[in-house]
């Protein structure tokens, strides 16, 4: 699945084109990826008709384009979305399910949404222009200028939980994936099923770094492509996976000391972890002892 950095990179790539431009039709190919808008594809299309595209922003990984009317599309690409910029006569994809034609857009253009295993999907949201009310309850991610470092802290120190699980929690912190969060928890030489209530702000804190240092740094080689479906708003991948030192590697040696890295089930994932470097956490004794 997409995460943080391959969203904001497709984010990125819509605002160079689409900016300024205005919605003059939409043709919705196959009704899943609107199915969460009420109005069905057809008071989808009317909806954004006629509307111009003012910004295109992010939280998480969600992205949303404020409309000049005060609304806006708000978008997820899901397990295998892409959204791509393309010239109006470009042939179409194999797995194209809505188009946006665009007038005052580069050259004419169109934005495509393409989503071969349709988990993705589209919506409009009422007076969501400056955030769809739909992901209000999501919260800011590490590279938000306006990120409550503090805050995050505290709350990571009075869970129970496992950092990782925590780093997956949307409610506490948007944007962080499985592949992100393996590679800053190798970063910050911690496993993942360290109880947060067992880590020192210190820790909690160092992560957090690690967690940023390692999406900007996939940010500037385009994200993590892994096969075909990741993919920028040009159709180009990323290169972020030649980079990596812990997802993906099982077997291999870790790059700091060598040993293999090993691979357990995780929440219907995988975790990669180096066992010497990220030690498991030592279970409590019970009271009883």
């Amino acid at each position: 699945m997409p995460e943080l950095p391959e969203v904001e990179v497709v984010r990125a790539g819509i605002e160079r084109h689409v900016v300024g431009a205005t919605i003059t039709r939409v043709d919705v190919l196959h009704p899943r990826p609107v199915r969460r808008d009420p109005r069905g594809p057809a008071g989808f299309a009317a909806a954004l008709t006629g509307r111009r595209v003012d910004a295109v922003r992010r939280r998480g990984k969600y992205l949303w384009l404020p409309l000049d009317s005060g609304d806006a599309l708000l978008g997820h690409l899901g397990m295998s979305g892409q959204i791509l910029v393309q010239p109006p006569d470009a042939p179409a994809e194999r797995h194209l399910r809505v188009r946006f034609a665009l007038d005052g857009s580069d050259e004419g253009r169109e934005m495509r949404f393409v989503d071969q295993r349709m988990f993705g999907g589209l919506s409009f949201s009422g007076g969501g222009a400056e955030l769809p009310p739909e992901i209000a309850h999501i919260a800011r991610d590490p590279l938000d200028p306006e990120f409550d470092d503090d805050l995050f802290v505290r709350r990571v120190r009075k869970r129970a939980s496992g950092i990782k699980r925590q780093l997956l929690d949307q409610g506490l912190v948007s944007g962080v994936g499985n592949i992100y969060a393996d590679e800053a928890l190798w970063r910050a030489r911690l496993h993942g099923e360290r109880p947060g209530e067992r880590l020192t702000a210190a820790q909690v804190r160092e992560l957090l770094g690690h967690a940023r240092d390692v999406m900007v740094a996939a940010l500037g080689e385009g994200g993590t492509s892994f096969d075909a479906l990741y993919v920028n708003v040009n159709g180009e991948s990323g290169y972020f996976d030649r980079s990596l030192h812990a997802y993906g590697r099982e077997g291999e040696p870790c790059d700091r000391c060598g040993t293999p890295v090993r691979r357990v089930a995780f929440m219907n994932r995988s975790s990669y972890f180096c066992p010497v470097c990220q030690p498991a956490p030592r279970r409590r004794r019970s009271a009883s002892h």
